[in-house]
């Protein structure tokens, strides 16, 4: 079971990269739930969420497709990640030139009176997407501090550029300063700031890992291109399905709701949907390190053990993160202005609904190393429909609180879906009746908690407090075996 340890560690370094780099970015969201205010900060959700479907569109899955092709022996490696790259960079070019060409249409479509914004929106998903395979590249070279270094860099130059617009700048305006600085803030251009923060990021971004790229002088094979378009094109349509599923609650609540300001109420569950971030983080960080070791375990004789191992930690961890937040939801209300709390009641139904889509994504890994991707397309666009009509459906009855069940609902009916084709194909014995009963545990606890949540305050963190510690302990006796077994 050193296999373990060695994801368990690659997962600490690049979790430290990512949750210290999103919980850095997560801290903006005070500043920016107060500064932008509820519309802005819709208009923010609504260009982000777009941006994060379209990333995955012009990535078309070639991530993927880098480490199934760069992990085989018998492939050059030189001409996997040359052919990656040109793939990706023709791509991307058509992209922008059509966009920018498109200006007006998109500036329409995201109701903005600036054009530059657009134009910041285009650039940033281009700079985005081509840095997507030089990252994949440090993930496959198992460079993970390297990864890291640069990730933070990116990071940070990001904050504080949003910092300097935000705070420095708004405040010399707003105390009468008449210097550069304070004249270059005007309030009306207060989402300009934050997407020029974003633009600068990724264009430094670019630049560091461009020789990374440009020293292992990459080739092209078209023979090559072709083989693994017809791997990752599935892996396109099923990541597309998934952000779609993922995103698409935050394009249509401005729609659909049922309120004379839908593009605050979108504010609004933008602003609580980043209190389950950490589930969030905790997911991508699994999954930076999980997909790469996944496919090097493929042929592993105990691969499929080792598989669901690593799913019972994972719902560990993940019912550990939901309770932590859940206990505690009273104070981490602070991270977003007061403005917003009124939703904080879609915070749990969030948070579980993330859960279970990390544990569709580990589940995943059976038709991606069978290669048979094309089952993932149908549990990915069986999600995607559901959301799309359940959003239909709730959101003119109930508001932004029909998204977040429809998350639920959908993530649960593809988890059992895909469960359900991996029978046939490619069968992992998971321990269900370990994962019944931790979740049946949490979710005990957390209906305790609600029970209690009126008391004085120092009684009720001291038993949520124990609870939580209790949760943890009882978890540690029954995979005390396993842990040292790996050892």
């Amino acid at each position: 079971m050193s296999q373990i340890k060695k994801l368990a560690g690659q997962t600490v370094i690049y979790g430290l990269s990512n949750m210290l780099g999103r919980f850095l970015n997560y801290l903006l969201v005070p500043l920016h739930t107060m500064v932008l205010g509820k519309f802005f900060y819709g208009q923010l959700t609504y260009i982000y969420s777009s941006t994060a479907i379209l990333l995955v569109l012009l990535t078309y899955g070639m991530e993927t497709g880098f480490f199934r092709f760069a992990s085989r022996k018998e492939e050059n490696y030189g001409k996997v990640l040359g052919t990656s790259l040109y793939s990706i960079v023709t791509t991307t070019m058509i992209f922008l030139i059509l966009s920018i060409l498109l200006k007006n249409q998109w500036q329409e479509y995201f109701g903005v009176e600036s054009g530059k914004i657009v134009i910041y929106f285009i650039l940033i998903i281009s700079l985005d997407v081509l840095n997507a395979i030089p990252f994949a590249k440090l993930r496959i070279d198992e460079r993970p501090i390297k990864f890291m270094i640069i990730k933070l860099f990116g990071i940070f130059i990001n904050i504080g550029l949003n910092l300097f617009y935000l705070i420095l700048c708004r405040k010399l305006s707003e105390s009468g300063g008449e210097g550069f600085l304070a004249r270059l803030y005007k309030q009306e251009l207060v989402l300009n700031y934050v997407l020029i923060a974003n633009l600068i990021s990724s264009a430094l971004t670019f630049i560091i890992l461009l020789p990374e790229i440009v020293k292992f002088k990459p080739s092209f094979d078209f023979d090559l291109l072709k083989r693994m378009l017809k791997y990752s094109l599935p892996i396109l349509l099923i990541g597309l399905a998934g952000q779609f599923n993922d995103q698409i609650d935050k394009l249509l609540i401005p729609n659909l709701i049922n309120d004379p300001n839908p593009i605050e109420q979108l504010g609004i569950y933008g602003a609580n949907f980043k209190l389950s971030i950490l589930m969030v983080l905790f997911i991508q960080m699994f999954r930076y390190a999980a997909e790469p070791f996944f496919f090097k375990n493929a042929e592993n004789k105990d691969a499929k053990k080792l598989y669901a191992i690593v799913m019972n930690y994972f719902i560990i961890f993940g019912l550990i993160i939901f309770l932590s937040v859940t206990f505690y939801i009273d104070v981490l209300k602070y991270f977003i202005a007061d403005e917003f709390r009124e939703g904080l009641f879609v915070v749990p139904i969030l948070l579980i609904a993330k859960l279970i889509f990390g544990i569709l994504f580990s589940l995943s890994i059976w038709y991606k190393v069978t290669d048979k991707t094309q089952y993932g397309i149908i549990v990915a666009v069986t999600g995607a429909i559901i959301t799309v009509i359940l959003n239909i459906v709730l959101l003119p009855r109930i508001g932004y609180l029909g998204s977040a069940i429809a998350s639920l609902i959908s993530y649960s009916i593809m988890l059992i879906v895909s469960y359900s084709l991996s029978i046939k194909h490619y069968l992992i014995k998971y321990n269900f009746k370990k994962i019944s009963f931790y979740f049946t545990l949490a979710f005990g606890l957390f209906a305790i908690s609600k029970l209690i949540f009126n008391q004085n305050n120092w009684i009720y963190y001291s038993i949520v407090t124990i609870m939580l510690i209790g949760f943890i302990g009882i978890a540690f006796i029954i995979e005390k075996k396993t842990l040292y077994n790996e050892n």
